[in-house]
């Protein structure tokens, strides 16, 4: 078994109850932004559950709630980690890529069959951006793998786009999809 993701960011940190507070939050992030993709991937093979509608609206909302609700946790510990990890020098490029052809989803039809009535544009852009969360972590826990962890300014880059990109526009998306 492998180091994991946690291991790069507790090596990096200024203290372990700065890393601890973090590692636990991105796990939450990271169990409900999972979730959330399961949910919709389900509905797009034709999985039906739960078996009515007005449930898998039901289920999208608790799903969204959930991924917003561990997104608002993260921004303290997530700020209180970029400010003690800052480098010296900005030079860093952040450790993960963009979004790939697989996380590109028409939504739409999906959610027509199952029932669902939200916006789908905001379903692709929540979708799109866990699906980047997640898979920036399991980048990161292969780095640690293959001792090729990304340097300081580099962590820092790319926490500091993830923060941007999740505590933007894609918690007002999650709030209008909980609602």
């Amino acid at each position: 078994m492998g180091t994991g993701w946690n291991t790069v960011i507790e090596e990096h940190a200024a203290s372990e109850a700065t890393a601890a507070r973090l590692v636990a939050q991105l796990r939450a992030c990271e169990a409900a932004a999972l979730a959330f993709c399961r949910l919709l991937e389900r509905w797009g093979r034709g999985d039906a559950d739960p078996a009515t509608p007005g449930a898998r609206q039901a289920a999208l909302r608790r799903a969204a709630d959930r991924v917003e609700t561990a997104l608002a946790g993260l921004e303290r510990p997530l700020s209180r980690y970029l400010l003690e990890l800052e480098p010296d020098l900005a030079e860093g490029r952040s450790w993960y890529g963009g979004p790939g052809a697989g996380e590109l989803v028409e939504w739409r039809p999906v959610l027509d069959r199952a029932g669902v009535r939200v916006c789908p544009n905001r379903v692709a852009a929540v979708y799109l951006e866990l699906a980047v969360l997640v898979r920036a972590l399991e980048g990161l826990a292969t780095a640690a793998d293959l001792d090729a962890s990304p340097d300081r300014s580099s962590l820092w880059a790319g926490l500091f786009d993830l923060r941007d990109t999740l505590l933007g526009s894609t918690v007002d998306d999650l709030r209008a999809l909980a609602a």
